[in-house]
């Protein structure tokens, strides 16, 4: 007999797995610490009426700074920290204990330099005392700083040990080619929306932890071309639609409404669940019904307050106008095809022909923003190769930006300049991967480069601080997340793209192979579908696509 039959406990299951880690490097020492390295061993949490000789020892007694340790888990996890003491000198000793994405952040004090416990607490105290252990709540870190706040005070730590909270998911979808920094940058974008992939699908595992569904359309094609559907992905839209009604903006701004729709579209291409697309049918169709409404008989869009396209355009009306111009064209042409399917047929059209309409209207996009170009070129109201050719293309890498970074990146591809794409792809997300990054985030700039110290180390007199010299709007400073699942579209992007893999049918009943090698010497990988994994193999000599029996292949 199970607990729950036993004493009558029920609730709801938490999907997640708990793996506890150790630190793989010590990056630093204050005040007198003895023993530092024992830290990196491997041995449980729990604690013993009779310690080793091997403890970790802070000690202020006689010391008049108190002493600390600076631990690094090797890369960007989401969980807890748990420290083990094994004696206090005293009753009862006080600690910090103090999360960070980066050195910077690990060793600056609350308050400082855009530092909060917004969210998630990432600078707290806590009182200890001999043979316990001591848990902190969850956040988003790979350094991790304990100081000892008692003074005249000795403590022997037994361990400060990491727990990973993840799902426990395979890695279905690959990808590899010749150059191993593709290489890197496919999987850190698959492990960076592995690790948003919580109890619900967050933007960030520090900062917001929230669901926006504006930023799940990335994360979504992530999941979908890496690990295959996950009821975390409907669990987090419907979770969006529940708490908006249908006459209201979903967190809050007009655009995420037609972000949300489109992931609806994704999904159902995908997975082919017509039964889950049906659940939303009134949702939707009340919600297009209102959308068509905000477009004029010129075919200019006019959302409601709210307006947000990406946080670039924000004080840029016209280039934000532009950005939702190409947005809700794409939007209204997908509801419209969902709405067919949903038997809507006339409301259907009506989406439809607003978004032939829209086609009318071209907003000024010369030396505008890159991302609004490319949702116009991506829906069809401008063609790729302008927007490539007068926009896109200008000043190629500096400029980029994390969000929108996979429409960027698919413009340039629809545009025909793969290899053009692939080079910009390596500019960028390899700048964070040369910076210490084993996520990417939030934003990133690679003029932020120049001068800068890498995440890992306590920067240098006279080098700037890649994490708290940097950021913009809301995420400024050290505030800035460094895992933020809007910024994995290499992944997908290079699954479609360079893999040649394009969804035609829903279900993955049909799909389109068409690959690129952009320069590159070879590519191989997987994709996952509901039928199975479909298997790829590119040369210069020939290109091979394994199917399931199922999936008709349909070679460009």
């Amino acid at each position: 007999m199970k607990l729950q039959e036993k004493f009558g406990i029920y609730g709801i299951d938490d999907e997640r797995t708990r793996k506890v880690i150790y630190p793989n490097r010590v990056v630093l020492t204050r005040g007198n610490v003895a023993g530092a390295e024992n830290l990196r061993k491997f041995r449980p949490a729990q604690v013993a009426i009779y310690a080793y000789d091997d403890a970790c020892v802070l000690d202020n007694r006689n010391s008049t700074e108190n002493a600390a340790v600076l631990v690094d888990f090797g890369r960007e996890i989401h969980g807890t920290v748990t420290v083990s003491i094994w004696t206090i000198s005293t009753q009862h000793a006080d600690f910090r204990l103090r999360f960070g994405e980066s050195v910077s952040e690990a060793i600056t004090p609350i308050g400082e330099k855009g530092t909060t416990n917004d969210h998630a607490e990432r600078d707290m105290t806590f009182g200890a005392a001999s043979w316990s252990s001591n848990e902190s709540n969850e956040s988003g870190f790979r350094f991790a700083y304990l100081e000892l706040l008692t003074p005249n005070c000795k403590v022997d730590v037994r361990c400060i040990a990491g727990t990973l909270v993840f799902r426990d998911i395979e890695y279905k979808g690959s990808f590899q080619c010749s150059d191993p920094l593709v290489n890197q940058i496919y999987d850190t974008a698959a492990y960076t929306v592995h690790l948003n992939m919580q109890r619900y699908l967050w933007d960030g595992i520090k900062r917001d932890r929230l669901v926006w569904s504006g930023d799940m359309n990335t994360e979504l094609a992530t999941i979908l071309s890496v690990f295959g559907p996950n009821p975390v992905v409907t669990k987090s839209l419907d979770l969006v639609r529940e708490v908006t009604p249908t006459e209201a903006s979903m967190n809050g701004l007009s655009s995420y409404n037609l972000w949300w729709m489109l992931c609806h579209y994704d999904w159902y291409m995908h997975t082919g669940d017509y039964e889950y697309l049906r659940e939303q049918k009134d949702y939707i169709a009340a919600m297009m019904k209102r959308y068509v409404t905000y477009i004029d008989e010129n075919g200019s869009e006019n959302l409601p307050e709210g307006r947000f396209f990406d946080w670039p355009t924000r004080g840029n009306p016209d280039q934000m106008h532009a950005g939702l111009q190409g947005l809700t064209a794409l939007a209204l042409q997908k509801g419209g095809e969902l709405l067919r399917i949903l038997g809507e047929s006339a409301l259907a059209d009506e989406c439809l022909r607003t978004a032939e309409r829209m086609k009318q209207h071209i907003p000024e996009t010369k030396d505008g923003s890159k991302q609004s170009a490319a949702l116009l070129a991506i829906a069809g109201v401008c063609t790729p190769e302008d927007m490539y050719e007068n926009v896109i293309s200008k000043g190629r890498a500096p400029g980029f930006t994390s969000i929108l970074g996979y429409y960027r990146l698919s413009a340039i591809a629809e545009a025909g300049q793969y290899e053009a794409g692939l080079s910009m792809m390596k500019d960028y997300w390899g700048g964070m991967l040369a910076f210490g990054a084993t996520t990417f985030w939030e934003d990133f700039d690679i003029r932020w480069m120049e001068n800068a110290a890498p995440i890992t180390d306590v920067v240098p007199e006279g080098k700037k601080d890649i994490h708290a010299d940097y950021g913009a709007y809301c995420y400024t400073n050290l505030r800035h997340s460094l895992c933020h699942g809007w910024a994995s579209g290499p992944a997908p992007w290079l699954a479609k793209y360079i893999m040649g893999i394009e969804v035609l049918e829903p279900g993955c009943k049909k799909i389109r192979f068409n690959p690129h090698l952009a320069g590159l010497e070879w590519v191989k990988g997987t994709y996952p579908t509901p039928y199975g994994l479909i298997e790829v193999e590119v040369t210069p000599e020939g290109a091979i696509c394994r199917a399931p029996e199922e999936i008709t292949v349909v070679r460009a």
